[in-house]
């Protein structure tokens, strides 16, 4: 279940009672409380109602074309943990399932987030570069695994498969200024660590023979495409469905992105360009890989909710959140 929160200023005249309207007409909407004179700016009522998830997208389109997101505003939550009769007679009266029902919105709002370029995302972005490279470097599995998981990189991936099916330009270019950014950064940072190591004598002369335990990371194989394909997949089926992270952790582990884009600084540094023209061939199979993936889902969810006759509409500001 989710809850809806809807702000109905006094000025709109008639505004609350379409929002009543909207929610009794709703099978899958319960507990609908109306506080009047609740608001305080802009002075109005405010209303209140749990949703069955798989009736949320159409409610909050219903009431976007009221006029609500413009002349008030709709706030959603999700709910953990509901115990009354009406919410479960609500959910059985809504078709589907909750778990596979997608909100645009609410992925809208995660992925617009998520695809920022901020100090965070480089950070831990050129840190998960640097692990990989170390892991690469010193023939290191779980060194390379952790680099996996610290890369933040699958928000932005997911959220150009978002912007690529809703036709959003402006999510697409702030997700793809987030990717393209943060890696040329990272990847700078991690040649100059490489160079430094280097000078230092850090990095042993045969460190390139023998790299037996972490060939997936630069070597393209005939798996490449299928394992990308396969964790955009399961990355945008648990980000829709609103799972942990532990879902999300699985799917980094089995990309390889930025280990890849880790050991290119590397290799380039060490002179050794087919390895670092291997490892970016490598980094662009997963990034093409799990964004058609997201694609491909999101074309399927919103084909199944053609079919069941829910109109869509485009959520403004997605890229803001």
């Amino acid at each position: 279940m989710n809850r809806l929160r809807v702000l109905c200023p006094d000025a709109a005249h008639g505004l609350v009672d379409r929002v009543l309207a909207v929610l009794h007409d709703e099978s899958g909407a319960v507990h609908v409380v109306r506080l009047r004179g609740a608001a305080v700016d802009p002075p109005g009522d405010v209303v209140e109602a749990d949703i069955a998830r798989e009736a949320v997208d159409e409610v909050l389109d219903a009431l976007r074309d009221l006029g609500c997101a413009d002349r008030g505003g709709m706030v959603l939550e999700t709910l953990d943990t509901v115990v009354s009769a009406a919410a479960d007679r609500a959910e059985e009266a809504t078709p589907g399932e909750g778990v596979d029902a997608v909100v645009w919105d609410e992925l809208l709002a995660r992925t617009g987030q998520q695809a920022r370029l901020s100090v965070t995302f480089v950070v831990m972005l050129t840190i998960a570069c640097l692990l990989g490279a170390i892991g690469v470097v010193t023939n290191s599995p779980v060194t390379v695994v952790g680099a996996m998981v610290l890369g933040p990189e699958f928000g932005p991936l997911a959220a150009l498969a978002v912007a690529v099916v809703r036709r959003d330009g402006l999510l697409a270019r702030t997700a793809g200024l987030a990717l393209a950014a943060g890696f040329a950064i990272a990847l700078v940072v991690t040649a100059l660590a490489a160079a430094v190591a280097d000078g230092v004598e850090l990095i042993p002369d045969d460190t390139l023979i023998n790299l037996s335990g972490v060939e997936f990371v630069y070597q393209v194989g005939a798996f490449s495409l299928v394992i990308a394909l396969l964790a955009g997949i399961a990355g945008m089926v648990a980000l829709i469905a609103g799972e942990g992270s532990g879902v999300l952790v699985g799917v980094f582990i089995s990309v390889t992105t930025v280990p890849a884009a880790g050991f290119a600084a590397v290799a380039a540094v060490l002179a050794d360009w087919p390895r670092a023209a291997s490892s970016l061939l490598q980094l662009v199979v997963n990034v093409v890989g799990i964004v058609l993936a997201g694609v491909i889902v999101l074309l399927l969810v919103r084909t199944s909710r053609r079919r069941r006759g829910v109109p869509e509409s485009l959520p403004a500001r997605s890229a803001g959140g």
